[in-house]
């Protein structure tokens, strides 16, 4: 009699049982559609916006349902145990997907306060150290409000440090840039005042080869009338130079028959003066 006691209870238990699995697997399979929503929006590299509270209601949503389509324990500690067992199995089963999608999410606002930074880094009244702040505070109200405050070990702790250090080298490398911008454009000055003073030497050796030169530079043109001699001459740095050529006088047919030098008269002469001070 007591082992057909035992057996009657061992068969309601595992009828029991078999009927609180019946209901999860229902409840599941009502879930994991909603899950796979999420799924579809982070997959499409777009957050969510409130992820965290997203995923406590569909948790919450499907342990209600639970609780709703179960058979109840009646006070039975056996079927008590079971019913416990049931519910945490289900939301375990929720919560692995949920998390994996968790994980994505911090992934993607990892790139969002990156790509801030890069924004808030490019002012120039801002400094690196104050583009650093930004893109970090911007992570932590995202990723709180992605945290399921139900969930097991959901911590965004981790990503958080990671952005950090990737915050940190490319703040380094910028500033390294503008150290080799600035050591550059010091070169470059450098270079232009050693040639200021190459200059100078020059002018200075020119001085006293030629017995110091004229702040005057003077020209000037002449062409011989009904002829094709010009004379040209120039001062210039305390030198006389001269130049006699034979060109014709292109526009010719363009002033007349008596031509430039001839409409004149004793005025065909081009001058120009420099004074360097």
């Amino acid at each position: 009699r007591i082992a057909l006691l035992a057996l009657l209870a061992f068969t309601a238990s595992a009828d029991y049982s078999a009927s609180c699995e019946g209901a999860k697997c229902r409840v599941l399979e009502s879930a994991m559609k909603s899950i796979t929503d999420l799924q579809k929006s982070i997959d499409s590299s777009s957050p969510c916006s409130n992820f965290g509270v997203q995923a406590d209601e569909i948790c919450n949503t499907a342990l209600e349902s639970f609780a709703a389509t179960a058979p109840p324990s009646t006070d039975d500690p056996t079927k008590s145990a079971i019913y416990d067992r049931k519910l945490s199995e289900l939301e375990t089963t929720l919560d692995a997907p949920l998390q994996v999608l968790y994980l994505k999410q911090l992934s993607l606002l990892r790139e969002r306060a990156l790509t801030k930074y890069k924004t808030f880094s490019r002012g120039s009244e801002v400094s690196e150290y104050e583009a650093m702040v930004v893109a970090d505070d911007q992570f932590v109200k995202e990723a709180e409000e992605a945290t399921r405050s139900g969930g097991t070990n959901w911590d965004y702790t981790s990503e958080r440090n990671s952005l950090q250090g990737l915050l940190s080298e490319l703040a380094s490398s910028s500033k390294k840039l503008v150290d080799v911008e600035l050591k550059a454009a010091s070169q470059q000055s450098t270079a232009m005042q050693y040639l200021q003073m190459q200059q100078q030497q020059i002018q200075q050796m020119q001085m006293q080869l030629y017995g110091g030169s004229s702040p005057w530079n003077v020209g000037f043109a002449y062409r011989l009338p009904d002829t094709n001699v010009n004379l040209q001459g120039s001062y210039q740095a305390g030198r006389w130079n001269g130049v006699l050529s034979c060109v014709p006088d292109e526009y010719a047919s363009m002033l007349g028959p008596n031509g430039f030098v001839n409409g004149v008269g004793p005025g065909n002469v081009g001058v120009s003066v420099n004074m360097n001070l």
